[in-house]
């Protein structure tokens, strides 16, 4: 099966490019905002709808700069030590999830002290916003071609630009489907039914990371990487400790509130 290929630009003008992946990203964070609105509305916490704005704001600064300072120090940060400038050539791509990730839990710690509520309230609303986050973007690097799969010989396998002649897994839509669609609808059960705080964000960190070690085995590993140990790649060793501890956390939380 050939990849469709798709104008990673969808709307010209003049000089100006606008591209499918960045409008993901502004999706992303429309989505995100309505979330959390919504969530705040249903939790009655004394927030704005500024004060929202503001936290979407705090997560998107997490995720651009926690993403790249991951990316540079997980999977390349040889390359960046000899090339220093190109440390914000960010237009060249290299972002990390785990980065990502990192990130938000530091701009939330912030946003909670500055406004004095629960950190994890805001986890726990933050959890149904990720999914989404993750799906969009994951769509955003099919539409690219980047970030493809494996050789396989499975019907779906597609022929990428970049990648050689023989088809690979679509892992980009695996991964759209799993940590997108099939993650937000477990995240927003187990946030309903269960009233203790911190199920929800511990939900998401145990099927996230479960998710995506079971993808990488799918995925092609980076190249300036490859595999250790002759079958784990970087990010199942950064996943696996995600979804044990996750894991581990839903369980005593949910042990606690039964008891």
């Amino acid at each position: 099966m050939q990849f469709p290929h798709m104008d990673p630009v969808f709307l010209r003008i003049g000089p100006l490019q606008f591209r499918w992946y960045g409008l993901m990203y502004i999706l992303a964070f429309i989505a995100t905002y309505f979330i959390l609105r919504d969530e705040t509305v249903r939790k009655r916490l004394p927030l704005s709808r500024d004060d929202v704005a503001d936290l979407v704001f705090y997560g998107a600064m997490g995720v651009v700069l926690g993403g790249r300072i991951g990316y540079i120090l997980f999977y390349n940060l040889g390359f960046y030590l000899a090339n220093p400038v190109r440390v914000f050539a960010v237009w060249e791509g290299g972002m990390s999830f785990h980065g990502g990730f990192l990130g938000v839990i530091l701009a939330f710690v912030l946003f909670a002290r500055r406004k004095q509520i629960s950190f994890w309230t805001l986890i726990d609303m933050a959890a149904l916003c990720a999914p989404v986050g993750l799906g969009l973007g994951r769509l955003g690097n099919f539409i690219n071609g980047e970030l493809y799969g494996r050789q396989t010989d499975v019907p779906w396998g597609m022929v990428f630009p970049g990648g050689g002649d023989l088809p690979r897994h679509p892992s980009q839509l695996y991964e759209a489907f799993l940590e997108g669609l099939v993650l937000f609808l477990i995240v927003r059960f187990t946030g309903r039914r269960s009233t203790r705080t911190g199920v929800a964000g511990w939900t998401f960190v145990a099927g996230y990371g479960l998710f995506r070690f079971i993808i990488e085995f799918f995925r092609q590993p980076d190249a300036q990487l490859g595999i250790f140990l002759g079958l784990f790649s970087m990010g199942q060793f950064l996943s696996l400790p995600m979804f044990l501890l996750g894991s581990v956390m839903v369980f005593r939380l949910c042990k606690r509130s039964t008891t």
